[in-house]
């Protein structure tokens, strides 16, 4: 096998393993439903400067039609967003991830994109390929990962994703540039199959592993796994979380997530911090509408951004995709209830410099 065209830097890696916020970038559009440059570029300016670890552009937040002809903007907002990190000229390290998806072919092609544009890795979804199996998704991963680190992701059912077996995560961590595994199947028998899977495959030290289950963040960041490999007993850990969640309220995640760092290793945790996965999952549940089976999940964030003036309004490519009845006054609620997981005062601080026009030249 030849060596991948792209591999992480080792001081990215390093990164990485240590755990980062990833935020799911949105899509800005104004009342005509065309791209909002001035706020797409205020929002990556917001994730940079709120500490966030990387960003994860063109993925399920971005939503999926910028890759339809009508709309063709799979590349322009990989470009804004991948230039307003370059012009930050940040102090720490930073992950550009790619949002790749689709049949082998259009997966090629957008790597090929990715790769122009600067990316450091791909998540490479594997969702609305109902027909490939199992080893057909693992051929298509590896030549993938010839040309750009992988960033796994295992979809939850209901939102396009399918069922995959322990075979197959312990198979795809085999494969070589596989650098982590996004687990976002909201369940926790699955998420169990992937960490098990990675223990026992002989690359379980080569890959990180990220929380996607926007419904159990904080109990997935505190938890070792430990499994007996072969009579060896293996521990892992979920290290940071790429997550839509964290489009919103970021300066606060990323303290979150520091502040797991420090207590990470301690014999004994606090109980507080399941009172905290708790109200952390409640206003998930406002943003991303699990009571209309997640149809609001995509608007559900814009509404968060649109309080805080990242975005003018909640308007989707699709346009039958709005919040859901009773959505808004859900999130007002959470706001009320849990007022130390917002940052709208950061926000409020920054906001006329993240969408000044001068920043942008």
């Amino acid at each position: 096998m030849h060596a991948p065209k792209q591999t992480l830097s080792p001081e990215l890696k390093k990164a990485l393993f240590e755990g980062l916020v990833i935020p799911a970038h949105p899509l800005a559009l104004d009342e005509n439903r065309k791209l909002d440059e001035r706020h797409q570029r205020a929002l990556t300016r917001y994730y940079a400067a709120s500490g966030a670890g990387g960003m994860a552009v063109g993925v399920h937040s971005t939503q999926f039609e910028i890759r339809d002809s009508e709309f063709n903007l799979f590349e322009p907002v990989l470009r804004m967003a991948a230039e307003e990190i370059d012009k930050a000229k940040l102090d720490r390290p930073f992950i550009k991830v790619a949002g790749i998806c689709g049949p082998t072919e259009q997966a090629l092609a957008e790597t090929k994109i990715a790769l122009k544009l600067g990316y450091d890795a791909a998540l490479l979804s594997m969702g609305g390929l109902a027909d490939l199996s199992e080893s057909d998704l693992l051929k298509r991963t590896e030549q993938i990962a010839q040309q750009i680190p992988v960033i796994g992701f295992y979809l939850q059912p209901s939102v396009g994703g399918k069922i995959l077996s322990f075979d197959f995560w312990r198979a795809f961590a085999e494969i070589p540039n596989v650098v982590a595994i996004k687990m976002a199947p909201f369940n926790r028998y699955q998420t169990i199959d992937v960490v098990r899977a990675v223990c026992y495959s002989s690359r379980r030290d080569e890959i990180a592993l990220y929380t996607g289950n926007d419904d159990n963040i904080v109990n997935d960041l505190l938890t070792t796994y430990r499994f007996n490999v072969e009579g060896t007993p293996v521990a892992k850990r979920i290290v940071g979380g790429l997550l839509g969640h964290w489009a919103v309220w970021t300066h606060k995640a990323v303290e979150l997530m520091e502040e797991i760092k420090r207590h990470r290793d301690d014999e004994q945790y606090s109980k507080e911090w399941l009172t905290r996965n708790v109200e952390v999952t409640d206003s998930n549940a406002a943003f991303f509408d699990p009571a209309h089976q997640f149809a609001g999940c995509i608007p559900g964030i814009h509404e968060v951004l649109r309080r805080q003036g990242l975005m003018k309004g909640t308007w989707c490519l699709n346009p039958h995709e709005q919040l859901s009845p009773g959505q808004a006054d859900e999130i007002e609620r959470v706001y009320r209830d849990y007022p130390h997981l917002h940052d709208d005062d950061f926000v409020a601080a920054h906001l006329q410099e993240w969408l000044s026009e001068l920043s942008k030249k």
